[in-house]
């Protein structure tokens, strides 16, 4: 499980660190294809499940959602591209013109299911069937004696890692 606190320098320094890895990551991986197309390649057989899926699908998740809550509360400074980019990387296709979809007729981010940035979320790993795997998360969105949270089922797709379904 992870879990931030709402602890301003705590949180803006995480804020930096996990934009900047997720803007190294998105590098990377643009970099990747580039190298590939240069050397010329033998046939392989059929695509594996991605190399960096060493860690449980929840984790995905919870790197997903730490980066992106940190990328639509830093959107002033050009975190909607960042937002964007996340996006393409960790979701599905049919997910992202889903979540266009529900955006267009609800107002608000389909990723977080709110119009606002929550203070704090945390990913806890759930049942896997039929080749997916689904995570529950929380989004804690006030402080306090007593927090309000809503909750998130995530489904990801074991084969490709991505993320491919959001539902409340």
């Amino acid at each position: 499980m992870l879990q931030l606190r709402n602890t301003p320098g705590l949180r803006s320094r995480r804020r930096i660190g996990r934009t900047l890895l997720a803007s190294a990551l998105l590098t990377a991986v643009a970099a990747v294809p580039a190298a590939a197309a240069a050397a010329p390649q033998a046939p392989t057989a059929a695509a594996s499940v991605r190399s960096d899926l060493g860690s449980p699908a929840y984790q995905q998740v919870a790197h997903f959602y730490g980066a992106y809550i940190d990328a639509v509360a830093a959107s002033t400074e050009d975190g909607g591209r960042l937002a964007t980019a996340l996006r393409t990387f960790y979701l599905t296709p049919r997910l992202r013109s889903e979540l266009n979809t529900w955006e267009w007729r609800n107002h608000a981010d389909g990723v977080l299911r709110a119009q606002n940035t929550p203070l704090a979320f945390r990913v806890t790993a759930g049942d896997s069937a039929a080749g997916h795997t689904w995570s529950t998360v929380r989004l804690t969105w006030s402080g306090g004696k007593h927090p309000t949270y809503s909750y998130l089922t995530v489904r990801s797709d074991l084969r490709t890692g991505k993320i491919s379904g959001i539902g409340d």
